[in-house]
Protein backbone atom coordinates (compact mmCIF):
# COMPACT_ATOMS: atom_id res chain seq x y z
CA UNK A 1 0.00 0.00 0.00
CA UNK A 2 1.49 3.36 -1.00
CA UNK A 3 2.31 5.82 1.75
CA UNK A 4 0.91 9.34 1.93
CA UNK A 5 4.28 10.69 0.74
CA UNK A 6 4.37 8.30 -2.23
CA UNK A 7 0.87 9.35 -3.27
CA UNK A 8 1.76 13.03 -2.98
CA UNK A 9 4.94 12.54 -5.00
CA UNK A 10 2.99 10.68 -7.71
CA UNK A 11 0.51 13.55 -7.82
CA UNK A 12 3.32 16.07 -8.35
CA UNK A 13 4.83 14.01 -11.18
CA UNK A 14 1.41 13.63 -12.83
CA UNK A 15 0.75 17.38 -12.64
CA UNK A 16 4.20 18.09 -14.05
CA UNK A 17 3.61 15.71 -16.98
CA UNK A 18 0.17 17.21 -17.60
CA UNK A 19 1.64 20.73 -17.75
CA UNK A 20 3.97 19.54 -20.51
CA UNK A 21 1.18 17.87 -22.52
CA UNK A 22 -0.33 19.67 -25.52
CA UNK A 23 -3.82 19.46 -24.00
CA UNK A 24 -2.88 21.52 -20.91
CA UNK A 25 -5.29 19.53 -18.76
CA UNK A 26 -6.43 21.28 -15.60
CA UNK A 27 -8.68 19.56 -13.09
CA UNK A 28 -10.20 16.16 -12.60
CA UNK A 29 -12.99 16.53 -15.14
CA UNK A 30 -10.63 17.34 -18.01
CA UNK A 31 -8.18 14.65 -16.92
CA UNK A 32 -10.95 12.03 -16.83
CA UNK A 33 -12.21 13.09 -20.27
CA UNK A 34 -8.79 13.01 -21.94
CA UNK A 35 -7.76 9.83 -20.12
CA UNK A 36 -10.93 7.94 -21.07
CA UNK A 37 -10.41 8.81 -24.74
CA UNK A 38 -7.07 6.98 -24.60
CA UNK A 39 -7.66 4.15 -22.12
CA UNK A 40 -8.74 0.93 -23.76
CA UNK A 41 -9.38 -0.98 -20.54
CA UNK A 42 -12.74 -2.10 -19.30
CA UNK A 43 -13.42 0.63 -16.76
CA UNK A 44 -13.29 4.34 -17.56
CA UNK A 45 -12.43 6.68 -14.72
CA UNK A 46 -14.69 9.24 -13.12
CA UNK A 47 -13.77 12.88 -12.56
CA UNK A 48 -13.66 12.03 -8.84
CA UNK A 49 -11.01 9.37 -9.45
CA UNK A 50 -8.96 11.77 -11.56
CA UNK A 51 -9.28 14.37 -8.80
CA UNK A 52 -7.95 11.81 -6.29
CA UNK A 53 -4.92 11.24 -8.54
CA UNK A 54 -4.28 14.98 -8.78
CA UNK A 55 -4.63 15.57 -5.06
CA UNK A 56 -2.46 12.65 -4.02
CA UNK A 57 -5.18 10.57 -2.42
CA UNK A 58 -4.71 7.53 -4.68
CA UNK A 59 -2.34 6.10 -7.27
CA UNK A 60 -3.82 4.51 -10.41
CA UNK A 61 -3.73 0.79 -11.08
CA UNK A 62 -1.00 -0.60 -13.35
CA UNK A 63 -3.12 -0.55 -16.54
CA UNK A 64 -4.13 3.06 -15.95
CA UNK A 65 -0.55 4.06 -15.13
CA UNK A 66 0.51 2.57 -18.46
CA UNK A 67 -2.16 4.57 -20.31
CA UNK A 68 -1.05 7.76 -18.54
CA UNK A 69 2.62 7.16 -19.28
CA UNK A 70 1.95 6.46 -22.97
CA UNK A 71 -0.38 9.44 -23.33
CA UNK A 72 1.93 11.87 -21.53
CA UNK A 73 5.06 10.39 -23.11
CA UNK A 74 6.85 9.81 -19.84
CA UNK A 75 8.64 6.83 -18.43
CA UNK A 76 6.26 4.48 -16.62
CA UNK A 77 8.70 3.88 -13.75
CA UNK A 78 9.27 7.62 -13.33
CA UNK A 79 5.54 8.34 -13.27
CA UNK A 80 4.83 5.66 -10.69
CA UNK A 81 7.90 5.75 -8.46
CA UNK A 82 9.98 8.77 -9.44
CA UNK A 83 13.54 8.79 -10.79
CA UNK A 84 15.28 5.44 -10.70
CA UNK A 85 18.21 5.27 -8.32
CA UNK A 86 21.36 5.40 -10.38
CA UNK A 87 24.77 4.62 -8.96
CA UNK A 88 26.44 6.81 -11.58
CA UNK A 89 24.26 9.78 -10.61
CA UNK A 90 25.39 9.55 -6.98
CA UNK A 91 29.00 10.15 -7.92
CA UNK A 92 30.16 13.19 -9.80
CA UNK A 93 31.68 11.98 -13.06
CA UNK A 94 34.96 13.49 -14.13
CA UNK A 95 34.53 15.32 -17.44
CA UNK A 96 36.27 13.73 -20.38
CA UNK A 97 38.68 15.72 -22.53
CA UNK A 98 36.93 17.29 -25.53
CA UNK A 99 38.48 14.88 -28.02
CA UNK A 100 37.19 11.80 -26.15
CA UNK A 101 33.66 10.44 -26.52
CA UNK A 102 31.35 9.37 -23.72
CA UNK A 103 30.16 5.74 -23.86
CA UNK A 104 26.74 5.21 -25.39
CA UNK A 105 24.01 4.57 -22.85
CA UNK A 106 20.31 3.97 -23.42
CA UNK A 107 19.68 7.51 -22.19
CA UNK A 108 22.06 9.12 -24.69
CA UNK A 109 20.65 7.02 -27.53
CA UNK A 110 17.11 8.04 -26.56
CA UNK A 111 18.13 11.70 -26.40
CA UNK A 112 19.87 11.49 -29.79
CA UNK A 113 16.75 9.86 -31.28
CA UNK A 114 14.55 12.63 -29.90
CA UNK A 115 16.86 15.31 -31.27
CA UNK A 116 16.99 13.56 -34.65
CA UNK A 117 13.19 13.52 -34.85
CA UNK A 118 12.99 17.31 -34.50
CA UNK A 119 12.49 19.57 -37.49
CA UNK A 120 15.65 20.96 -39.09
CA UNK A 121 15.03 24.34 -37.48
CA UNK A 122 14.58 22.88 -34.01
CA UNK A 123 17.71 20.70 -34.41
CA UNK A 124 19.61 23.85 -35.32
CA UNK A 125 18.30 25.57 -32.18
CA UNK A 126 19.35 22.62 -30.01
CA UNK A 127 22.80 22.66 -31.60
CA UNK A 128 23.12 26.40 -30.97
CA UNK A 129 22.08 25.94 -27.35
CA UNK A 130 24.60 23.14 -26.82
CA UNK A 131 27.34 25.21 -28.40
CA UNK A 132 26.49 28.09 -26.06
CA UNK A 133 26.80 25.78 -23.04
CA UNK A 134 29.79 23.90 -24.36
CA UNK A 135 31.62 26.98 -25.53
CA UNK A 136 32.78 25.58 -28.89
CA UNK A 137 32.64 28.88 -30.67
CA UNK A 138 33.82 32.33 -29.70
CA UNK A 139 31.00 34.71 -28.82
CA UNK A 140 29.79 36.93 -31.61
Amino acid sequence: MPTVDEKAAFSERLKFALQRSPEKVVGGTQLALHFNLRHHGENPISPQTAHKWLTGRTIPTADKLLTLAQWLRVDLHWLHYGPAPNVAARTTPKPLPRDEKYPLTPETIELASKIESLSAHHRYLVQELIEQFYGDRPER
